[in-house]
């Protein structure tokens, strides 16, 4: 008899429930709702996850959008830029920087790029993963996205 599911199924059911993995996906935040219901009435999201811009630049560009019509009220520019820098800030310059912009932003918000903080080899396990999901990276690319990454985003001491 195998005794080990048993055991297993005993020590899941031990445990306390939160009901956390029950409850419905959370709402975007606010910054994202407002892009979504003013940007993306013009555009779709490529040219805000290619910018990486600063809070000051971000502020210009919200204000030139206005300008232009888009209808963004005042209370809600505040929320949109922050939220802009903290998912389309700026990265660090450098070699790599646009490859990154321009390959890693087709499935990922830079907030996630900025997260991760590993080793060379790490960042290019992760490479050769995103490789076979399909990333659009040439193997004449490759060596200047890992630099980049391996550079500007390796793990903190």
């Amino acid at each position: 008899m195998n005794r080990v599911r048993p055991l297993v199924c005993a020590a899941v059911l031990a445990l306390p429930w939160s009901g956390a993995a029950w409850q419905e996906p959370s709402q975007p935040e606010r910054g994202e709702q407002i892009m979504n219901a003013a940007c993306t009435t013009c555009h779709d999201t490529r040219p805000i996850d290619t910018q990486a811009l600063d809070e000051e630049a971000w502020t210009k560009q919200v204000k030139a959008m206005i300008d232009k019509g888009a209808e963004v009220k005042s209370d809600d520019v505040r929320p949109l830029v922050d939220y802009l820098v903290k998912y389309h800030g700026p990265l660090p310059d450098g070699p790599g920087k646009q490859l990154v912009l321009n390959i890693c932003t087709q499935c990922h918000d830079l907030q996630r790029v900025r997260r991760e903080r590993l080793s060379p080899e790490g960042w290019f396990e992760v490479l050769e993963a995103m490789l076979n999901e399909g990333a659009p990276l040439s193997e004449k690319d490759f060596p200047d996205v890992l630099r980049y990454l391996a550079r500007n985003f390796k793990p903190e001491r």
